[in-house]
């Protein structure tokens, strides 16, 4: 089945640029893009059509790392370091997902507020509990969100008997986990929490477990100067943070690391090398007093860099505000760096919280013909009156730092429409 969907269309096809066709046309068939188009090819003439006028036709948003069982504590602890904020909120919290109807009602509205908010594609961590991990990703499907969900590994630094595996639990419960996981547009994806919750063996089994089923690996890097000596202590052996992962074959292309504040040039060339991805999370790192991760010269260097919400440490869901938060950052940064550094751009991260995500699934540029749509429409008519009319180009930044849930009256996510 054909459809074309007229309106404003935005995409950003590579890092700070962006393609705007003004009342232009985005061809789909049976939910695959087939061309973006200025006016109709005369061949389309007749295909229906939904024309929704001067609105916005934006890429869809990518969550590339969100703690799925801290969404009922947004926003506590916020006074707290990383390790402490662990300590007192974070694992409490997660022990609750030992109860499958807990985890039903926080999973089934997590799920929704995703679309709701415009995120289709998502990178993230459960908790170490198979029963919750195994709904957590039904209501992921359910709601039409796509991606990758981790059953967090653990087996030491938690809280023995109330969230804590031993090694052998870990790894049977981790085998079971996968055996069950057989879901359309939710896959899984290797998960230690991070080298301070995982034992030697488990790491090693993990790695193990990754190469045999061919799966992608997620964790966190250099999210916090104490974290990182703690790791150093653990591991003797190992110069730097990443070589914890390296050793046991986690470390390889598409790992997710999220954070990587800390990481140094030795640290950035051992991520590019490999392949694998950085999710920035802007808001959890100045939330817990992190630091200011070094965007721009990741990207300078060629790093894959993504964005991720980091709920509970990031207190904010809408990938639109992660995104205005990651520039935010960035000119802070700017500011530490004497103005050395650029800040970046509006576009660069809009294609940051898009395009870079789209791609760790096997999305194009923008929207890219053949590939399912991945999209969003940006109804922007209660915005405060401007005393000029906008350009489409001047409307797409104002949606970015002022959108809410309600200005969202369409999503797309896989070609199909979700909302």
């Amino acid at each position: 089945m054909t459809q074309v969907l007229r309106g404003n269309i935005i995409q950003a096809p590579r890092l700070g640029e962006l393609d705007i066709r003004e009342h232009g046309y985005l061809v789909l068939k049976d939910g695959v893009v087939q061309g973006v188009y200025d006016a109709l090819p005369q061949a389309l003439a007749s295909a229906p059509i939904t024309d929704y006028g001067d609105r916005l036709i934006m890429q869809s948003f990518v969550d590339m790392h969100l703690h799925a069982p801290q969404y009922p504590m947004l926003g506590m602890g916020m006074d707290l370091p990383l390790l402490d904020w662990l300590n007192t909120y974070t694992f409490r919290t997660e022990a609750r997902f030992a109860d499958p109807d807990f985890a039903r009602r926080t999973y089934r509205r997590l799920a929704s507020d995703l679309i709701t908010n415009g995120t289709t594609r998502v990178c993230m961590f459960s908790s170490l509990h198979t029963e919750a991990t195994w709904i957590l990703m039904e209501e992921l499907e359910r709601a039409g969100v796509t991606g990758y969900v981790g059953k967090v590994n653990m087996d030491r630094n938690a809280l023995p008997g109330i969230l804590q595996e031993t090694t052998e639990e870990s790894v049977s419960e981790t085998l079971r986990w996968l055996d069950g996981c057989h879901f359309e547009h939710v896959r899984p994806i290797i998960t230690p929490r991070f080298t301070p919750s995982c034992s030697n063996e488990l790491m090693a089994a993990l790695g193990r477990i990754a190469r045999d089923r061919g799966l992608y690996v997620q964790s966190h890097l250099s999210e916090n100067r104490g974290e990182i000596a703690w790791v150093k202590e653990l591991h003797p052996d190992c110069a730097q943070y990443w070589e914890t992962y390296d050793k046991y074959g986690l470390w390889k292309d598409h790992t997710v690391m999220a954070h990587c504040v800390h990481s140094d040039a030795r640290e950035c060339a051992a991520i590019r090398r490999a392949g694998v991805v950085v999710a920035h999370c802007a808001g959890s790192n100045i939330n817990l007093c992190s630091g200011v991760s070094p965007v721009r010269e990741m990207l300078r260097q060629g790093i894959w860099v993504t964005l991720g919400s980091d709920i509970a440490g990031g207190a904010q869901l809408p990938m639109y505000k992660v995104i205005t938060m990651s520039i935010r950052a960035s000119k802070v940064k700017r500011m530490e760096t004497d103005w050395s550094e650029d800040f970046l751009t509006v576009p660069e991260g809009y294609y940051l919280g898009t395009t870079a995500g789209h791609r760790y699934f096997g999305g194009g540029e923008g929207f890219a013909v053949g590939q399912p749509l991945h999209a969003i429409v940006v109804d922007d008519g209660d915005f405060p009156e401007p005393v000029r009319p906008l350009t489409v180009r001047e409307r797409f930044e104002r949606s970015l730092y002022m959108l809410h849930r309600h200005n969202i009256t369409a999503v797309w996510s896989h070609g199909r429409q979700v909302k």
